[in-house]
């Protein structure tokens, strides 16, 4: 696996990214970070799959469903907190999923380069 990181996201999330077009990872930062990284779901210990962080959005989105087809936030509340849209494209879902073994007080990122 050439993927130097891995993004740890909940499962309800990565279910909307893989299978209903979610391309906006709604996050409560902004991040520098950019290309091909792995997307962890949240507790497995698995990479699920892979997608292109492609950018990051530096204005705070309002709270309120005009982009819902890009974030699938039902909840507007949430989007107080989850202000910055980390961008993705081509997610794709792994057949089979690469177990790792996960580091003490990683929440955001795992480095995955050497698995």
């Amino acid at each position: 696996m050439a993927i130097s990181k891995s993004l740890i996201v909940k499962k309800v999330w990565l279910d909307k990214i893989f299978d209903e077009g979610k391309v906006w990872e709604m996050r409560s930062t902004k991040t520098k970070v950019n290309g091909r990284i792995g997307l962890i779901e949240a507790g497995t210990g698995l990479i699920v799959g892979e997608a292109n962080l492609i950018g990051c959005s530096h204005i705070p989105i309002k709270p309120n469903n005009k982009y819902f087809e890009k974030h699938k936030v039902e909840d507007t509340e949430l989007l107080k907190k989850w202000k910055y849209p980390w961008i993705l494209s081509d997610a794709k879902r792994y057949d089979k999923p690469i177990p790792y073994k996960h580091p003490q007080g990683a929440v955001i990122w795992v480095n995955t380069l050497n698995l």
